[in-house]
């Protein structure tokens, strides 16, 4: 004869073994939805081939323009973009870094790795980012697939940029107030080989963003249609 606690053990045992045995043994519900999502299924669930527009240049040079433009006109074709704007990127993720080589390098590196995320979440992301080393440029395009990085190099010359100067930072830069500024004591490594070359200082916003829909929409990454009025 089994005492008040025995019997409250036994009790207390079943129930826990029905709650493993229920616990490990998933629903006919539960064993269809186990499975992996992946970036083909979430571009085919958005209805657009995943990428990187990444635009490099010099300081003034158009970049945060042309990708605030380019990402309101695909916003606006019901298309799913994200917009990482390095200035922005500075306020937040890489608000440690300074502007050493060594920190651009590993800001660059940051922006990249946050870029391929967004990617593999099947989205359209554009990068506005001075970028101005070759190698690192070279080490961001290496962490997509071969046809997911489309650079665009904002050839925009150094002189329009001083004249351009929004921010003062040039005439700081060469007042000797800024130190390590690209394109004044820093160098700008020019593209060898980029896929698209904007030359912003002689076309307009609205013809590069027509450009860079035209590039895209060629690539397969988003649907042919009209640019909206």
């Amino acid at each position: 004869m089994l005492n008040e606690g025995e019997v409250g053990g036994v009790a207390l045992g079943t129930l826990e073994g029905a709650r493993s045995a229920t616990g490990s043994t998933p629903s006919a519900a539960a064993e269809a939805n186990m499975r992996e999502i992946r970036k083909a299924d979430r571009a085919r669930a958005l209805g657009q081939k995943p990428c990187v527009i990444w635009l490099t240049g010099l300081s003034a040079a158009g970049k945060s323009s042309i990708a605030d433009s380019l990402q309101a006109t695909l916003f606006d074709r019901g298309l799913h973009c994200y917009l990482l704007d390095g200035d922005t990127v500075r306020t937040g993720l890489s608000r440690d870094l300074g502007y050493s080589d060594a920190d651009r390098q590993e800001h660059i590196r940051r922006v990249g790795e946050l870029a391929r995320l967004l990617v593999d979440a099947g989205l359209i992301v554009l990068v506005a980012l001075i970028s101005p080393f070759r190698a690192e440029r070279r080490a961001a395009r290496a962490l997509f697939e071969p046809d997911e990085f489309i650079e665009v190099f904002v050839d925009t010359p150094l002189a329009v940029c001083e004249q351009r100067d929004p921010k003062g930072l040039y005439r700081r830069a060469r007042a000797g107030q800024v130190p390590l500024f690209t394109g004044i004591d820093s160098p700008y490594e020019i593209p060898q080989h980029p896929e698209v070359v904007l030359a912003a200082n002689e076309t307009g916003i609205d013809d590069c963003v027509a450009r860079l829909v035209a590039v895209l929409e060629q690539r397969g990454n988003i649907p042919v249609g009209d640019l909206p009025p």
